[in-house]
């Protein structure tokens, strides 16, 4: 369905969310269950995880991870934020990988395995959030733990170990807080729902953000398990639902700002994302998937980037897709993205110029986020390596 369509109403003030029940099969393209006005409480910076003890059992002391907590003169005990793999060896028995978050991991203590000198325990204080795929908490029968820590060794494995106690800790279901959905036209599936006795399992639904032409702008997931309905503060027959338990797939406080200057249509205006912060322009980045999408397969010719806001990952992506497309436009949302948009597509491709101005901005201020599996080359350095492979003159001023 195009958002469009329902954009429009009879009351004074404008549509700015759809519900859309999206199906997960690919079968339609969206089934409309309302329209609302505005809603609150949705944006929400995610709160910290609860902090637990776990046990990483037999670590390989070659490893950077042993090297970096264990056999280093100034043993290094705050990894920050990390991530585990749990791999089969064998997936068509046991199912794909499982991939959990570790939040600001903190060395406790570290001694080595019992009966194996080569090989290190390490216990550590961490926050964990499971991977949601259905049998995350069934491990497989025989499981390869792989653990990555950025602070240690960029986007490549920091080591692994055997087995880890306290991983599977049962760990009770947080909720949420509210969102309201206010002046709420229901449609026919949220009637029948509001029907309903309360909680049920439903299908999430998706809250598409529209700008003032109807453009969806972003969606986000809402779980309806669990809603409760009233008349409308706005009046007439409309009504506000308050989901009580919405789930954490929310944008973050960072977004607001985001979402007022896109609401108005896609940015015209060169640069407006560069007043926000690093989370700032994550979100703003994010708006920039939907398009506006350049000619097909457009090649040669000069492009001039605009550096002198480029401080981070998302800045430097940003100003590229707008030296390239346009303001509002993106090239990529991480460079695996952006080596795909080289190699065709709606997009500006190889050969063509780029010049970089004020390039020494981005290659001081990205000087440390170095990428470890990339002979540690900085984010800039891999930036420009990487359009030069694909066959772009870029020209550093």
């Amino acid at each position: 369905m195009r958002s469009e369509e329902h954009a429009g109403w009879e009351w004074d003030f404008p549509v700015r969310y759809l519900l859309v029940r999206e199906d997960v099969d690919g079968e339609e393209e969206g089934v409309l269950w309302g329209r609302c006005a505005e809603v609150e409480g949705l944006f929400m910076d995610p709160p910290p995880l609860p902090r637990e003890v776990l046990t990483l059992r037999g670590c390989p002391r070659e490893s950077r991870l042993v090297q970096a907590v264990a056999d280093s003169a100034e043993p290094l005990r705050l990894l920050g934020d990390g991530l585990l793999s749990i791999e089969p060896v064998d997936p068509s028995n046991d199912g794909p990988a499982r991939f959990w978050d570790l939040e600001d991991t903190a060395v406790l203590a570290q001694w080595p395995t019992p009966g194996d000198p080569g090989r290190v325990d390490i216990v550590v204080g961490t926050g964990v959030r499971e991977d949601d795929y259905p049998g995350s908490r069934r491990l497989p029968s025989r499981p390869r733990f792989d653990l990555w820590f950025p602070s240690i060794r960029g986007n490549s494995p920091s080591g692994g170990c055997r087995s880890i106690d306290g991983l599977l800790t049962p760990r009770p279901h947080r909720p949420t807080p509210p969102v309201h959905l206010i002046g709420c036209e229901p449609a026919a599936p949220l009637l029948a729902l509001l029907r309903r006795p309360l909680p049920q399992e439903e299908d999430p639904i998706t809250l598409w953000c529209l700008d003032r032409h109807g453009r969806t702008m972003t969606g986000y997931r809402l779980d309806l398990d669990t809603v409760e309905a009233r008349p409308s503060v706005l009046g007439g027959t409309l009504i506000d639902v308050t989901v009580t338990d919405p789930g954490d797939d929310r944008p973050t406080l960072a977004a607001r700002g985001v979402w007022e200057i896109w609401s108005d249509g896609v940015p015209t205006r060169p640069n407006q994302w560069a007043r926000f912060d690093a989370k700032g322009r994550s979100e703003w980045l994010d708006l920039t998937r939907v398009g506006p999408y350049g000619p097909e397969g457009l090649s040669g010719g000069t492009y001039h980037l605009d550096g002198q806001h480029v401080t981070e990952r998302a800045g430097l992506l940003l100003a590229l897709g707008e030296a390239l497309l346009g303001p509002g436009a993106g090239y990529g949302r991480d460079l695996d993205w952006v080596a795909d948009s080289l190699c065709g597509g709606p997009s500006v491709v190889p050969p063509f110029t780029l010049v970089w101005h004020h390039a020494d901005i981005a290659r001081h201020a990205l000087a440390d986020d170095v990428l470890g599996h990339l002979d540690g080359l900085s984010y800039f350095e891999v930036t420009v390596n990487l359009l030069r492979k694909y066959g772009v003159t870029v020209v550093l001023q």
